[in-house]
């Protein structure tokens, strides 16, 4: 595909301060993973064609990253190579499926070309095929990758994008309220160092990946049967907490020892409605204490869900960004306290993904996942996307670091399992 050079655009701030994240260890972007439902073998060039006809619905595909004189800026690129973005991969079992989107995720996306790439993996043994898609962060945050997807790779539909994580504009806080607020939220946020947590480690390049899948009316039901209405994400935390304490409680260097406090870091999204969507990543954060240290399910669902309601109604996400902000290049200073691991152990995050089943090249998407990549002292990430009625989370591991990824997967369905019946 040829496309019209244009002019180049600076990154973004935070754009730029996240691609300056990356080294030999990091390496920058996440993964959506589809698993399609059983047919034909799946035509690449079928693919290839539809996300051709995509790109101009998202122009940020068709752009590289190059050095600008005063920082990185955005350049568009005179042709999309759908030989390196779009390519196919074998595998026959699950084991398979993980070990080729672990090697994805070990793999540097290439700075030359647009920051994004389409695998087609299988057929597998059941005779489905998956499709995994990296996505830089500089290039998308996690709105804006469901966008993508919509844009390229989903048939065409009438379904709205879901309006969770995208806010209604609104009035601005005033300032002396926000500065009467702010004591508050630096307490809650920062300032509050805790253990050191089984995940703080070094890290390589290696990525081992493992995923969960929950039916989204039950993660309602049990939130909405609580006395304080909990959300949806309150209790996707509950029952990561819950696979989390008996993940960690079984580890052998954990007998005969507490279980640590670990707190996590929750992305917020801040955009607003009508904002362009070229406009970079507008993410703040929340901290959560996961409550690992109590052994009854519900009461950690409310402690947790106690904790995020207070964040929410005082504005914690948007006070701790406008600090950041205001800060300027100090700011870079604050936000190295708010990654220390010592003040959260794991950066769990969550994204509204298709309202409606949706379908690829005439199949329908079964199961939809998301994975970030762990950092340095972080070296266990999680993250969460809704597909229909269905929520799919991706655990992702440095397993030199972190060993049984699958381990914790499957602790997790069990503690989903103990809260539903609860």
């Amino acid at each position: 595909m040829v496309v019209n050079g244009d002019p180049t655009r600076p990154l973004e701030p935070d754009d730029a301060r996240i691609l300056a994240l990356e080294s030999d260890a990091v390496l920058g972007h996440t993964l959506k993973l589809l698993v399609l439902e059983p047919g034909a073998q799946l035509d690449v060039d079928a693919v290839g064609r539809r996300i051709l006809a995509g790109l101009d619905s998202f122009p940020r595909a068709l752009d590289r990253v190059v050095a600008g004189p005063a920082g990185p800026v955005w350049q568009r690129v005179e042709r999309i190579d759908l030989d390196h973005h779009v390519r196919r991969r074998t595998a026959g079992t699950p084991h398979d499926l993980r070990r080729v989107v672990g090697e994805l995720m070990s793999q540097h996306l290439d700075r030359s070309r647009p920051l994004w790439t389409v695998d087609l993996i299988g057929p597998l043994d059941d005779g489905r095929h998956a499709l995994a898609v990296r996505l830089h962060h500089a290039m998308v945050d996690g709105m804006g990758g469901v966008r993508f997807l919509d844009a390229v790779l989903f048939d065409p539909h009438d379904a709205p994008l879901h309006p969770v994580g995208v806010r209604a504009a609104a009035p601005p806080i005033p300032r002396w309220l926000e500065w009467e607020r702010m004591p508050g939220a630096l307490a809650r946020e920062l300032g509050r160092p805790g253990a050191r947590s089984p995940f703080d480690r070094p890290i390589t390049r290696e990525r081992a990946l493992a995923f969960a899948d929950l039916p989204l009316d039950v993660l309602r039901g049990v939130g909405a049967a609580r006395p304080e209405h909990a959300t949806v994400n309150d209790v996707l935390l509950a029952v990561v907490a819950g696979g989390l304490r008996r993940w960690i409680g079984g580890l052998p260097q954990a007998r005969g020892h507490a279980l640590p406090r670990l707190r996590a870091q929750i992305p917020v999204s801040l955009r607003v409605e009508g904002e362009d969507e070229a406009a970079g990543n507008r993410d703040s954060f929340l901290n959560v204490d996961l409550l690992l240290h109590e052994g009854d399910d519900l009461r950690r669902l409310d402690g947790i869900s106690a904790q995020t309601r207070v964040r929410k109604l005082d504005h914690d996400a948007a006070l701790m960004d406008d600090l950041f902000r205001a800060l300027g290049r100090a700011g870079s200073l604050a936000r190295a306290v708010a990654d220390n691991p010592r003040e959260f152990g794991v950066a769990i995050s969550n994204v509204p993904g298709p309202r409606t089943t949706v379908v690829v090249a005439g199949r329908r998407v079964e199961r939809l996942y998301t994975s970030s990549e762990p950092a340095a002292h972080h070296a266990l990430r999680i993250s969460a996307i809704s597909s229909a009625d269905r929520m799919g989370i991706g655990f992702c591991v440095d397993p030199t670091a972190v060993a049984d990824v699958t381990g914790l997967a499957d602790a997790t369905h069990d503690a989903f399992d103990a809260l539903a019946a609860s």
